[in-house]
């Protein structure tokens, strides 16, 4: 979920742009998590790529200023999770912060009996999200019908699981690693791996390791970003550029007035020798990141979105 914040007293926020890899602490949500560092920053645009739980640690994308334009790319790309399950037990959340709904026994097991389980989870189907979850039946969210004992149908929604294996049992404990699509549901993913031995589970710990494209990134604590004076906070190694979103996307250099004409949302000629690609990565002479640029008609490439302030097709460049 992507939740952005315009709305600031004047003169208090300021033009932050930038991707912070936050190492999230379990007991916030990630909206809270999200408004301490925007504080800290006093950026005047925030937003978040992918919820994570409150009981849920791990890294989570923090989009300000033009990268609040990536979210939505962010929010798509697969993810990495470590989690410990719990089985025997059902709760109302499906984690340790809910409620016992059931408590059953559980079948003995050996690997082979396990793998089975998780072979038959694996790939691309379907999966129905929890009650717990912040998707939403006719505007509300349904974690607040959930808190009332409600519970509506839900949609079964097409996930894919790329790795599911186990790092680790002990008793009545299984410690998996999975690597997923937009959607999953870990929570989920935790009851039906206990449906497959038989048995009921809720998860007692997750983390998630990465947000592609960050599989290798470093994550930032909030005691490391609230520790670095409000000064140099705007320029602290922990706020990554932009274009740190599209890493795999070839690279187009523009001159002036190449530049001018991309900012007032015209198409450009394809230049020789670019390669064939569904999106590039346009930058002025200065090697400023301009925005994402896509093949149109007539061999012309056009904007797909530009990530500059004052950029659009009003007949003004960049403002610098």
């Amino acid at each position: 979920m992507t939740r952005q914040n315009r709305v600031a007293p004047p003169g208090r926020w300021r033009a932050v742009d930038g991707i912070v890899l936050l190492d999230k602490p379990q007991g916030l949500t990630s909206t809270q998590a999200l408004q301490r560092v925007r504080r800290h920053l006093q950026a005047e645009k925030a937003g978040h790529a992918g919820t994570l739980d409150p009981m849920a640690t791990g890294m989570l994308p923090l989009c300000f200023g033009q990268a609040t334009k990536a979210c939505g790319t962010l929010l798509g790309r697969r993810k990495a999770y470590r989690a410990t399950v719990r089985l025997g037990v059902a709760t109302d959340t499906g984690d340790a912060e809910g409620q016992p709904v059931a408590e059953v026994d559980v079948p003995v097991f050996d690997a082979d009996r396990l793998e089975q389980a998780l072979a038959a989870l694996r790939g691309e189907r379907l999966q129905v999200p929890p009650m717990y979850s912040a998707l939403k039946r006719d505007g509300r969210p349904l974690y607040e019908l959930a808190r009332q004992g409600i519970e509506v149908e839900r949609e079964a929604r097409p996930i894919t699981i790329k790795s599911l294996v186990v790092t680790g049992q002990g008793d009545r404990t299984i410690d998996i690693e999975v690597v997923c699509s937009k959607g999953t549901y870990v929570r989920v993913l935790a009851d039906e791996i206990a449906a497959g031995l038989g048995t009921r589970a809720h998860l007692l710990a997750l983390r998630r390791r990465w947000v592609e494209p960050f599989e290798a990134a470093a994550m930032a604590t909030l005691a490391e970003i609230e520790a670095t004076p409000m000064a140099e906070a705007a320029h602290a190694p922990w706020l990554a550029a932009v274009d740190t979103a599209f890493p795999d996307l070839p690279v187009l250099a523009l001159n002036a007035g190449q530049t001018l004409r991309l900012c007032q949302g015209r198409t450009l000629a394809r230049p020789a020798g670019l390669p064939s690609a569904a999106h590039y990565r346009a930058y002025d002479p200065a090697g400023r990141f301009l925005g994402l640029v896509e093949p149109g008609a007539a061999g012309l490439l056009q904007v797909q979105r530009l990530f500059v302030p004052g950029a659009g097709t009003n007949g003004i460049g960049p403002k610098t």
